[in-house]
C-alpha cells in the first residue's frame, strides 16, 4: 500500500510538472472569478429584492413587486444549482440566440442570480434587524425613503450580516465545482483531469480537499478580520 501511494504521488508531480499546473492555476483562478463575481452580483440583485419585500405593501404596484420575488427566491432556492446552470447553458441561452456564450460567463450568470435569491433573505432579515428609529430618524432630516434606506439602513445591515455573507461565499466556492457539466473548467475540474491521465485519482482528489480546505480557511479569516474591524469602527 505505501508503495501504491508512493507511485501515486509520483504521478501525480509528473503529471503537475508536465503542465499540469497550469490547468489547476486556471481552474482556480476561474473558481474564484465565479464565486467572487456571482456573489457580486447577488448582493446587487438580492439587495433589491429584499427593497422589493421590506418596502410597505400599501400600493398594488409594491404587492406585485414583492409577489414577483416571491417566485424568483422560490424558483432559484427550490431547485439545485447543477440544474439551475444547465438550464442556462442549453436552454435559455440558445434560446435568445446566445448559444456560443462561453461557459465561464453563463456559470458566472447562473451563480449570480441563484446568489440572488438567498441573499435576497439575508438581507431582509438584515434590513429588519436595524432599529426602525433610524428610518425615522432619516426622514425626519429630509431624505426621502429611498435615499434613507440606502443610505442609512442597508449600510447597517451589511453590518448585521457579513458573517452570513461570508458563508454564502463560502458556499458559492464549493458549488463551483458542478461548472464541469458545461464543459467550463474550473478547480474540480483540472484535477479530475490530471487524474484521468493516468487514472489515479487518489493523490488528486486529497489535494483537490486540501485546496478547498485552505480556500475556505483564508476567507474565514478574512470575514473575522472584517468583522473586528467594523466592531473597532463602530466603538470609535
Amino acid at each position: 500500500m505505501g508503495m501504491d501511494l508512493q507511485t501515486a504521488w509520483r504521478g501525480f508531480y509528473n503529471q503537475m510538472v508536465s503542465g499540469g499546473y497550469k490547468r489547476v492555476l486556471e481552474g482556480l483562478q476561474n473558481t474564484l472569478i465565479i464565486a467572487v463575481l456571482g456573489l457580486l452580483i447577488g448582493i446587487v440583485i438580492g439587495t433589491i429584492l429584499a427593497v422589493t419585500k421590506v418596502v410597505p405593501q400599501k400600493r398594488k404596484v409594491a404587492r406585485v413587486f414583492s409577489t414577483l420575488t416571491d417566485i424568483y427566491v422560490g424558483i432559484f432556492r427550490g431547485t439545485p444549482m447543477v440544474v439551475q446552470l444547465l438550464i442556462f447553458y442549453f436552454v435559455l441561452f440558445p434560446m435568445i440566440g446566445m448559444g456560443d456564450i462561453p461557459a465561464l460567463v453563463v456559470a458566472i450568470i447562473s451563480f449570480g442570480m441563484n446568489s440572488g435569491a438567498y441573499v435576497c433573505e439575508i438581507m431582509r432579515s438584515g434590513i429588519l434587524s436595524v432599529d426602525k428609529g433610524q428610518m425615522e430618524a432619516g426622514r425626519a432630516v429630509g431624505l426621502s425613503y429611498g435615499q434613507t434606506m440606502f443610505k442609512v439602513i442597508i449600510p447597517q445591515a451589511v453590518k448585521n450580516i457579513l458573517p452570513t455573507l461570508g458563508n454564502e461565499f463560502i458556499i458559492l466556492v464549493k458549488d463551483t465545482s458542478v461548472v464541469s457539466f458545461i464543459a467550463a473548467v474550473d478547480l474540480t475540474k483540472a484535477f479530475q483531469e490530471i487524474g484521468s491521465a493516468n487514472y489515479e485519482y487518489l493523490v488528486p482528489y486529497m489535494v483537490l480537499a486540501l485546496c478547498y480546505l485552505v480556500i475556505v480557511y483564508f476567507i474565514t479569516l478574512i470575514i473575522k478580520l472584517l468583522e473586528r474591524r467594523l466592531r473597532a469602527s463602530d466603538r470609535r
